[in-house]
């Protein structure tokens, strides 16, 4: 799950790399949305600790 946005990143430095601005951008605006939800579950989720 975590390697979802660096996927998303190297395929807008791909699109960069192509001349595609507007793919790139989408591309990167998507990474930085799926980065913040992995983020925010991964915050949110209790710790499973045993005393």
């Amino acid at each position: 799950m975590m390697s979802l946005p660096f996927f998303g990143l190297l395929v807008a430095l791909a699109f960069t790399g192509t001349g595609h601005r507007g793919l790139a951008v989408l591309f990167w605006l998507l990474s930085i949305a799926v980065l913040l939800a992995l983020f925010r579950l991964h915050a949110t989720d209790p710790l499973d600790i045993v005393l």
